[in-house]
């Protein structure tokens, strides 16, 4: 019986061990590499400020705080499309925290402005002397829908002014909420660059509510 099924065996071997090759073959096969389509974004800086000498009276600034609403801590760029409902756009996101980004660009700003002798950002060395502290509470940062079927770069923020030192006492509070500006809903680059101009514009709020001095 052994030797009557011995060539039968024999035949069957190269057969089964194509088809062994071929399964760890289709094994092995690595999927090929896909593009990574997520791209990263920053608020832009200000144009450099011309290096002058502080004018008499110029203040001491700091950016004590610089709050965001919950959602707008995520790395995802926000689409809001409805009054309570808003898109994460997982494959457009920022680049750094987006709190870290307005503090950059409040300080720069604000440095380039005349009446600003110094800005400095929290947490503060204790012996660093200011004449104000700024805070600020982030409360939309994001592209919006409009009713239109159109979209806008939408920005809003508490800021908040104090007196520094051992005594504070607070200066002004004013909601300041940018005017919308009109946006393709695509190009997100585009919108960074909008934000951007918001959060200038709120230093030109900071600037406007401190106090004259002489």
């Amino acid at each position: 019986m052994i030797k009557q099924n011995t060539p039968r065996l024999r035949s069957l071997v190269p057969g089964a061990l194509a088809g062994l090759l071929g399964l760890l073959a289709a094994c092995n096969v690595v999927p090929p590499a896909s593009d990574d389509p997520t791209r990263y974004f920053l608020l832009s800086d200000p144009p450099p400020a011309v290096v002058q000498a502080p004018a008499a009276g110029a203040v001491r600034i700091g950016l004590k705080e610089i709050g965001l609403e919950s959602y707008l801590r995520k790395k995802e760029m926000v689409v809001r499309t409805g009054e309570n409902e808003v898109e994460f756009r997982d494959f457009r996101r920022w680049a750094e925290p987006l709190d870290a980004s307005i503090v950059r660009v409040l300080r720069l700003r604000l440095l380039g402005a005349p009446g600003v002798a110094e800005v400095f950002a929290a947490p503060f060395p204790a012996d660093q002397a200011r004449d104000y502290d700024v805070t600020i509470e982030v409360r939309r940062c994001e592209g919006a829908a409009t009713p239109a079927g159109g979209f806008v770069a939408s920005f809003a923020a508490m800021v908040e002014i104090s007196t520094a030192g051992a005594d504070p006492h607070p200066v002004s509070r004013k909601l300041f909420t940018a005017p919308d500006a009109a946006w393709d809903g695509r190009d997100f680059e585009r919108l960074a660059s909008l934000l951007s101009a918001d959060v200038s514009a709120v230093a030109q709020e900071i600037v406007a509510g401190i106090p004259a001095r002489n």
